[in-house]
């Protein structure tokens, strides 16, 4: 192509194309070729996919009973520690030893109400975090 000076310039176009996906299946079009390079490749990857997947809710059901059932458990052993400490403490009190018997009831109500506002906090905390996160992805 010449210029107004009499010069020829050449003009060069390049195109770039890609595909992405995300996931663990491919989409369509790929998987049709798979099965054109390997015999059964699309079974094999939708089968893959599905063995994944199964693993994944069996190996996450494992984790919330467990944390159900840790759950449970400390929540009995620390009704069972509150209780005796209190038992203790109107046993000291009923026994003559005020003092004692005082201190050691408001010491295992101050644990409680320790423990009790410190897992609250936590779980609003991690309630806000998961909150975002949520937010993040579903911004992108």
């Amino acid at each position: 192509m010449p210029t107004p000076e009499g010069r020829s310039v050449s003009v060069q176009q390049t195109r770039l194309q890609a595909e992405f996906f995300s996931g663990p299946v491919p989409p369509p079009s790929l998987l049709a070729r798979y099965n054109d390079a390997i015999p059964d490749g699309a079974e094999r990857i939708l089968a893959m996919a599905e063995r994944q997947s199964k693993h994944r809710e069996l190996l996450e059901a494992q984790v919330v009973a467990g944390n159900l059932q840790s759950q449970r458990w400390g929540s009995w052993f620390a009704f069972i520690l509150a209780f005796t400490a209190i038992v203790g403490g109107i046993f000291l009190i009923y026994s003559g030893r005020d003092a004692s018997g005082l201190a050691t009831l408001i010491s295992a109500l101050v644990g409680l109400a320790t423990v009790f506002f410190y897992s609250r906090n936590k779980q609003n905390k991690e309630r806000v975090e998961k909150s975002t996160a949520l937010a993040d992805r579903r911004r992108r």
